[in-house]
């Protein structure tokens, strides 16, 4: 890989904010490479600009990095697909409200924050609310993706004389 193509690895990876100067000893290649190529990167909105402690930082563009979500969901799955997986996730999420006879996460949170439970019970809520997190944030992207798959469908075939629909 060129130097460039290891900063663009290297930001892939990112899970917050990080200083220029770490992404280059990450990428193995001088500040003066990775800021050419984060600064790029930043106007392809890529990643975004930030400081941390009055230093130059990058991080993930959050928009850029859901709308490549929810396209790999519709390139990767029909609606019917994504109907289903919505389907199971909601009843996922439903099987653990049963199981803790709550309504909603608040719920769960709530009890958990209100009662006393041993050792091994938080931990096992602790779980729990990191499943119930997953399910929203999944059930959130297939929503995204049902709602948009249309227009993705339409804007990624090939280009024929019919009008869009986007007007």
């Amino acid at each position: 890989m060129s130097g460039r193509e290891r900063v663009r690895h290297v930001v892939e990876l990112l899970e917050e904010p990080t200083p220029v100067q770490e992404i280059a000893d990450r990428a193995d290649v001088s500040r003066t490479t990775a800021d050419d190529e984060l600064q790029r990167l930043a106007s392809d909105d890529w990643v975004t600009e930030t400081t941390i402690d009055g230093t130059k930082a990058y991080d993930l563009n959050p928009v850029r990095m859901l709308f490549d979500e929810v396209t790999d969901l519709i390139e990767a799955h029909s609606r019917d697909e994504l109907e289903s997986q919505l389907a199971e996730l909601t009843k996922e999420q439903d099987q653990l409200a049963t199981e803790f006879n709550v309504e909603s996460l608040t719920e769960f949170r709530e009890q958990f924050a209100a009662e006393e439970f041993s050792a091994e019970e938080l931990r096992e809520r602790r779980n729990v609310i990191a499943t119930w997190e997953s399910l929203n944030t999944e059930r959130g992207l297939v929503k995204h993706a049902l709602q948009l798959y249309d227009d993705v469908v339409e804007l990624s075939s090939p280009r024929t004389d019919s009008p869009s629909t986007l007007a």
